[in-house]
């Protein structure tokens, strides 16, 4: 970085990149992007009482002078994101003694959350960052913005927020945005995990190529290198992640099928669980997980080895595993019809997160199997063909309707999904369609409610209209049956 003084190094009482959050004293950070170049506003933030600017090489101020007519200082760097990262990091200098990093495309937030309860039930004060907002008991005031990895000015204000409240242990949801545009850089991670990869976000990265290396990112760069990667060996991209993580100096634990320090030996689905048998560094155990599905059960395995990776006793951690209970919307079974068919609500809205889900119900549904979901407007469109097949060929009774349809128009969506699933049942309306889902369930079946997960609104247009499929699935349950399970 290159700093231009000017003659004067003012105090700094703030930063951002957003021009319309400056105010006096604060740094402005003028960053390009993919709709806006942050230079553009240089003018705008200096107005408002910006007493730095970083930019890019290049960057030229406009002919303004500070109020005491000396020139505002120029710091430039040719990675203006990352330099703000690092700058946040020094200017609120607190974070929790150990953080941890997850990233993939699915699985995310259940490792995230089953690390918590991993770090809390062993005795730590932790917290989790990603998805489902900030969770941390005890701690309010804090807000990740709305984005899984939060912009690095926020972040690093509420790690020392959740410093100075008594957490001592965090584990941050990586996204491939957040890592590509260095969020992240400036945290002091402990332990950072791969748990898959899988089509999604090719509206931003264009390319797997382009979004596997976003992914690599968290392993070949923020990582610190005495840090642990803990690595999902059953993933066909193991091999990048591994020798990234290897290039790099990191020490590894791998987990799954083909592990080496958390093998999977056996999984055996139960009722409403499923047991596993593992070989923990070469120590056999069998345990009874009280979440379905098989791959949350290599989601609570990186989260185990995230814990041991961040200086836990590995036999205590993994006894630990029974008491883990799911995420919301998170492969979560919300309701039981008095016919006893389940209703699961999940997040899953790409391929492969609705291959698993699937896959995973099938192995518990004694009857009929039965999926509802719709695909996110502005987004990825290829993926929609292939989440219509994959329904199709995967569950019994395949019901579609809408998602998020935001600025395009719902119909086309859901023919471009239907496309390869001709005979399904489209019902646009979502609440309509899962009155609809419901009313078919016989006994034994099950319905997964899949692409929404935890969100409580639905965006049409320009709008954010209030909508929860848990809430919508109890509710149609207790006009069909009387009382939702």
């Amino acid at each position: 970085m290159q700093v231009d003084l000017s003659t004067r190094d003012p105090d700094i009482a703030g930063m951002t990149a957003n021009s319309r959050a400056v105010q006096p004293g604060f740094l402005f950070a003028a960053l390009p992007g993919n709709r806006v170049d942050g230079r553009d506003f240089i003018a705008d933030a200096l107005a408002r009482g910006a007493v730095a600017v970083l930019a890019p090489p290049g960057t030229l101020l406009p002919p303004r002078q500070s109020s005491d007519d000396t020139p505002v200082p120029l710091l430039t760097s040719a990675e203006p994101r990352r330099q703000l990262a690092i700058l946040a990091a020094r200017f609120y200098g607190g974070q929790p003694r150990i953080a941890a990093a997850v990233t993939g495309t699915n699985g995310k937030t259940s490792v995230a959350w089953f690390t918590r309860r991993i770090w809390e039930a062993l005795g730590h004060q932790p917290a989790a960052m990603g998805t489902l907002g900030v969770t941390a008991s005890g701690v309010s005031g804090v807000d990740s913005g709305g984005l899984t990895t939060a912009d690095p000015v926020t972040l690093h204000r509420d790690l020392k927020l959740l410093a100075d409240n008594g957490i001592d242990h965090i584990v941050i949801e990586a996204s491939s945005h957040g890592l590509e545009q260095a969020r992240l850089d400036g945290v002091r991670f402990a332990a950072g995990a791969f748990t898959n990869l899988s089509r999604d976000h090719l509206d931003y990265h264009k390319t797997m190529d382009a979004y596997r290396a976003a992914k690599l990112r968290l392993f070949d760069s923020v990582l610190p290198t005495d840090a642990t990667a803990v690595l999902n060996a059953d993933s066909d991209d193991y091999a990048f992640f591994f020798s990234a993580a290897r290039a790099r100096g990191l020490q590894l634990i791998s987990y799954g099928r083909a592990a080496t320090e958390i093998r999977i030996d056996r999984i055996e689905p139960l009722p409403r669980g499923q047991r596993l048998g593992i070989t923990l560094y070469g120590h056999r155990h069998e345990i009874t997980l009280q979440i379905p599905g098989a791959f949350q059960a290599r989601n609570a395995l990186c989260a185990l080895g995230l814990a041991i990776a961040c200086g836990d006793d590995a036999e205590a951690a993994l006894a630990i595993l029974p008491t883990l209970d799911s995420p919301p919307a998170r492969l979560e079974l919300v309701a039981r019809r008095a016919n006893g068919a389940a209703i699961y609500v999940d997040y899953a809205h790409t391929p492969d997160a609705l291959a698993s889900v699937l896959g995973a119900l099938r192995a518990h549904a004694a009857g009929k199997l039965a999926v509802l979901f719709g695909c996110g407007g502005d987004r990825d469109k290829g993926k929609r063909p292939q989440m219509g097949a994959i329904a199709r060929d995967l569950a019994d009774i395949v019901i579609v309707s809408d998602d998020n349809p935001r600025s395009e128009i719902a119909a086309t969506i859901r023919q471009e999904i239907l496309a390869r699933c001709p005979e399904a049942t489209e019902i646009g309306d979502r609440a309509e369609a899962i009155h609809h889902a419901i009313s078919l369930l016989a006994p034994d079946d099950i319905l997964v409610i899949a692409g929404k997960g935890h969100e409580t609104g639905q965006i049409v247009g320009d709008q954010v209209l209030p909508f929860d499929d848990a809430q919508i699935a109890r509710a149609v349950i207790e006009a069909i049956d009387g009382k939702a399970d």
